[in-house]
């Protein structure tokens, strides 16, 4: 078979297996003439077992990397055996620091058959249930304790150092915090307000209550025992501390 017809079927199989996974993939295809992203996306392949042994052997010379639209991907690359098929595996997410990847397992990629069909079943119940655990520990160790948001409701959290952090889950409330000196960190996503001036700070938590209240965002105020919390924001039970774990480097 011609490198022409092996790249099309590659190609093909992933738009396919694309449309058949849930939410919504899109397919693009690198060839050997985009080195740079191919060198890029294998230092990001999650993986430590079937497909990080076949990269050391055979590097990367074409790949069909599937995107999901809340930024997770998965790589589809071809076997260098005599079975017919691919390898699929996962892709880190690039924004995170290097330690929200500790005591979280790889989620190891997995061989597919010849048909994107029945594979789709195999890729659901397997290789992307496996991701969206790994995913969802991830980034909420790069939260660094912090609790996470939700829609409805915007979580404050006091830090050692005096300041206040927030994760929102949407942009309304990010427009908010920042107007009332919050900074966001562009690879985390957290948004930060110091405590250098506290009677600052007190009149931020004050005045982005009813802010957010009138967009329908309530607020709540994680803080330390013996910290007293702004009258403006009512505090919640603390987040349980996540459990110590032994260290696991991610692939890179």
């Amino acid at each position: 078979m011609h490198d022409h017809d092996i790249s099309e079927r590659l190609a093909s199989y992933a738009d396919v297996l694309a449309g058949e996974l849930p939410d919504t993939w899109n397919s693009t295809h690198l060839t050997a003439d985009d080195k740079d992203d191919l060198a890029e996306l294998t230092e990001h392949i999650w993986d430590l077992d079937l497909v990080a042994a076949s990269l050391a052997e055979h590097p990367l010379q074409q790949a069909a990397v599937l995107s999901r639209s809340d930024g997770a991907q998965l790589v589809l690359i071809d076997r260098h055996d005599d079975r017919d098929g691919f390898l699929l595996t996962a892709v880190a997410p690039r924004a995170l620091p290097d330690e929200a990847y500790r005591a979280v397992p790889e989620p190891n990629g997995i061989a597919l058959a010849d048909d994107p069909f029945l594979s789709a079943e195999q890729v659901v119940g397997d290789l992307l249930a496996r991701y969206d655990r790994a995913l969802a520990q991830v980034r909420h160790n790069a939260l660094g304790g912090i609790q996470p948001s939700q829609p409805d409701r915007v979580v404050l959290t006091w830090q050692p150092d005096g300041s206040v952090a927030t994760a929102p889950a949407d942009d309304r409330a990010g427009s908010i915090l920042v107007a009332h000196g919050f900074v966001q960190d562009p690879h985390s996503g957290i948004y930060r307000l110091s405590g250098d001036d506290t009677q600052a700070q007190a009149r931020a938590l004050r005045e982005i209550g009813p802010q957010l209240d009138a967009l329908g965002i309530g607020t709540a105020l994680q803080h330390p025992a013996g910290r007293h919390a702004p009258s403006s924001a009512p505090a919640s039970k603390p987040p349980v501390p996540a459990s110590s774990r032994t260290p696991t480097s991610r692939a890179r």
